[in-house]
Order: structure tokens, then C-alpha cells, then sequence
């Protein structure tokens, strides 16, 4: 599996949809996610979505992302809206398919990552 992926600059307040489009057979069976790292923080984990459709969100951006999927086209979305100057950083989308939905959630070690894309958010 490799991911590709596609961010963008807006302005606050405004909404991207970022894409993070597969290769492969499998992609139905990964679960995925993505994260970000603003410059000096850790890298956090923004959204998942397991194999089979659960979503998990950071209280960051909850109510105001929605993380969704296309297994037909493997491709792996995150929509975010009301974006802040705080939500600029590079994104990354990750997929691994070795581990329960739990552990997804906390590994943070995956077999697969974006190449990362900047967001930056203009005040």
C-alpha cells in the first residue's frame, strides 16, 4: 500500500477536504488515520476510521472534522471545516491492518504513511 497525499491553504474559518488516495488490493482491510505535527509539537493523531467504518476524533477538531472513506476508489478522506490558525501543520495519513481498532488507536507505529501535505491556516 502506498499513500499519496493533498492538503492546501485556506484561510480561517473556511473548510479543505484532504484526500489520501491508496494503491492496492487490500484497502478495505487497513484501518487509517490522520495526524498532524505543527513545528516543536509531537505528532497527533486528528481522526481514524476502522476497516469496518468506526470513527474516532480528537477533542481538537470533534464537531467540526468528519474522517470518511471510499473503498471503491481506496481513497481515504478528511473534511474539515471552521479551520483555525491552531490547525495549521503538516498532515499525514497512515494504514496498518495488523491491529485491533484499540490498539490502532495508540500505536502510532504503522506499516504506512503519506508523504505528509501542509495545511496552513491564515488568520
Amino acid at each position: 500500500v502506498q499513500l499519496g497525499v493533498w492538503g492546501g491553504l485556506v484561510q480561517a474559518g473556511g473548510s479543505l477536504r484532504l484526500s489520501c488516495e491508496a494503491s492496492g488490493r487490500t484497502f478495505s482491510a487497513y484501518h487509517m488515520g490522520w495526524f498532524r505535527q505543527a513545528p516543536g509539537k509531537q505528532r497527533e493523531l486528528v481522526a481514524a476510521i476502522s476497516s469496518g467504518g468506526y470513527a474516532y476524533y480528537a477533542d481538537s477538531v470533534k464537531g467540526r472534522t468528519t474522517i470518511s472513506r471510499d473503498n471503491v476508489k481506496n481513497t481515504l478522506y478528511l473534511q474539515m471545516n471552521s479551520l483555525k490558525p491552531e490547525d495549521t501543520a503538516v498532515y499525514f495519513c497512515a494504514a496498518d491492518s495488523r491491529y485491533s481498532w484499540a490498539t490502532f488507536l495508540k500505536s502510532f507505529e504503522y506499516s504506512y504513511w503519506g508523504q505528509g501535505t501542509q495545511v496552513t491556516v491564515s488568520s
